[in-house]
């Protein structure tokens, strides 16, 4: 498997689905929205661009499965599956705020392989291959080289409709904000760990996701240096509820600090 080559195939379908996101968010007149949940919520600009990155991806690797947070493709692979989250922030699509992201990873047997975000904001393409490192438009990124929550500017996400840790969210929203650098939250986790990856967070945790949440994540925070789990620290966190990641400096601070804290109960 040429993981390179796969990347590489895949941002330029990423590319395609990505025009049609743009255009569709500068004439948003009219969008259809359904709510899936609480806060929760799908449009038609979702389902399309999932459309072509599905069939795009099958291109690229016909013998790849699908696991796609709208559905177009139930298919699932033997060896290789695609994870892929066509609009990671759709609230903020809908409101015209950024930040917004496509993410798209390759699994093989359930390992990361390749993984590509694109934030539309400031237009940048986060990707990364098994063994190749991670790069941000062309050039490559490393996760800071902070060592310590108290010298971290740490990201989250806030809880939209699963609030079964919500007290202790609360406690680790006020434990952070009083021993770190400050606290971020930008309405799309798939951003928050590439800015993990680049360096602009040194740690980013959440609660309640989805593997196409994390999926090209995962591996770009891990090619570039850093550390990724769950809360426990398992550093099989795919198809967890909740995630850690960090630059390994901080790692072990921040995974104990987010054990102690959100699981306390």
């Amino acid at each position: 498997m040429q993981y390179q080559k796969i990347c590489f195939d895949a941002m330029e379908v990423v590319k395609e689905a990505a025009r049609y996101i743009r255009n569709r968010h500068i004439n948003r007149e009219n969008l259809n929205i359904e709510a899936k949940g609480r806060q929760n919520f799908v449009t038609e600009v979702d389902k399309k661009a999932e459309q072509i990155l599905v069939s795009g991806l099958t291109k690229v690797l016909p013998e790849a499965g699908f696991i796609a947070e709208e559905g177009t493709s139930n298919r699932k692979g033997e060896t290789y599956n695609w994870i892929i989250d066509p609009v990671d922030g759709t609230t903020n699509f809908i409101h015209g705020v950024y930040p917004f992201a496509i993410s798209v990873g390759l699994t093989e047997n359930e390992e990361v392989i390749a993984g590509i975000i694109y934030e539309f904001g400031q237009d940048e393409y986060f990707y990364s291959w098994k063994g190749g490192g991670a790069w941000l438009n062309g050039e490559p990124i490393h996760v800071s080289s902070v060592s310590g929550v108290e010298h971290a500017l740490i990201a989250t996400g806030f809880p939209y409709t699963n609030f079964r840790y919500l007290t202790e969210f609360m406690k680790s929203m006020d434990y952070f904000m009083k021993k770190s650098h400050g606290l971020r939250r930008l309405g799309s986790a798939a951003t928050d760990i590439a800015y993990v990856a680049c360096g602009r967070y040194d740690g980013f945790y959440e609660y309640g996701l989805h593997p196409w949440d994390i999926a090209a994540g995962i591996l770009l925070v891990r090619e570039a240096g850093g550390e990724a789990s769950d809360f426990k620290g398992d550093k099989n966190p795919l198809f967890k509820e909740d995630i850690i990641c960090s630059n390994s400096s901080s790692y072990a601070e921040f995974q104990e600090t987010i054990q102690k804290i959100m699981l306390s109960q």
